[in-house]
């Protein structure tokens, strides 16, 4: 029974921790995607001071989830590597140039226009890698013989290109809260009227995925539309139809905090309806978690140093959040 049951464990922990990354690199690349539409000097300066404390610390989540994947499900790992090599690596080059951009902007500012421009280009790219990877894994993966059996590019897909779209929105829409809740003046205004087009983006986008993917695979359809379960799974939109009300209401009273929280919300429950449509398949539609998992002995010598791990990083991240909350200035970043 416990073997059996482990790596339902892993699955959890690893799903949490994308969305622990989603959350907290999401914003991160949300400002950088929405540099462009910032005027240089103040703005983009005190856009950068928002998240320099934090930014490299949210790549965390991202190692623990792929690393995770490694050692509890290695054949998952094998198969959608083999897969998604493209999206992949131009995930993990966009997400260093970004980053190499970051430090550089302040040091070289004869070539700050430059370093301003490659942020862009590098969130854009990290963001919009991340979801067509998402929607190349929902539509599924041609496996023979617990191998990838596909082309060099079946990742691209419109369905695919629909979800990373959909990802860049999404993640403009958390960098354009996460600014409002964090800066004051111009910039927060500014930020008042992007998330508010964004928003409505944002839900466009939700519903054009949710419509797009029942009809991707049978499992899909019977998951969400087959009776009783319709009656749980109903519950997803209507919590997202509440959650974005509550969304441009928030907007519409000029509350600080508010709509980045509620912002998360609707990126939880997207990730909830994700999990719906996806379990127990780690990479659809062949291989389950419990045809992925590594033996069992090797996921219970694994736990432990993980449920203390997690729980020490939750912590350092949650006093980091709260020794520089506030509002943030736009003095240089050191």
């Amino acid at each position: 029974m416990l073997a059996f049951d482990l790596p339902t464990v892993w699955a959890f922990i690893i799903a949490f921790a994308i969305f622990a990354y989603v959350v907290m690199d999401g914003f991160d690349l949300g400002i950088g995607i929405l540099f462009s539409r910032l005027p240089p000097g103040r703005e983009r300066d005190s856009a950068m001071n928002s998240i320099a404390p934090v930014w490299d610390g949210n790549e965390t989540w991202l190692v623990l989830g792929g690393g995770g994947l490694l050692a509890a499900f290695p054949l998952a790992y094998a198969t959608i590597l083999s897969a998604l090599y493209a999206p992949i690596v131009a995930m993990l080059l966009a997400l260093i140039f970004r980053g190499v951009a970051f430090e550089f902007r302040w040091r070289d500012p004869g070539h700050r226009a430059l370093w301003d421009a490659a942020f862009s280009l590098g969130s854009v790219v990290a963001a919009l890698a991340q979801g067509i990877t998402l929607g190349a894994l929902l539509q599924g993966v041609a496996v023979d013989s617990r191998a990838y059996a596909g082309g060099w590019f079946d990742w691209l897909t419109p369905f695919s290109v629909l979800v990373g779209v959909s990802l860049v929105c999404g993640y403009a829409l958390l960098g354009a809260t996460w600014l409002i809740m964090k800066s004051e003046g111009s910039l927060q205004d500014r930020c008042y009227r992007l998330a508010f087009g964004l928003g409505i983006g944002t839900i466009l986008a939700i519903a054009a995925v949710s419509g797009a993917t029942p009809f991707l695979s049978d499992v899909y359809w019977k998951r969400w539309f087959a009776w009783p379960q319709i009656l749980f799974t109903a519950q997803v939109p209507l919590l997202v139809a509440i959650a974005t009300a509550a969304f441009f209401w928030s907007l519409g009273r000029r509350h600080h905090a508010t709509p980045f929280l509620v912002a998360l919300v609707i990126f939880a429950l997207s990730l909830a309806g994700l999990g719906i449509s996806l379990f127990p398949y780690v990479v659809p539609p062949r291989i389950s978690i419990w045809d992925a998992a590594a033996p069992a002995a090797s996921l219970q010598f694994m736990l432990p140093g993980v449920l203390v791990l997690v729980p020490i990083i939750l912590a350092y991240t949650a006093w980091s959040y709260w020794v520089f909350r506030g509002k943030t200035g736009h003095e240089g970043y050191h």
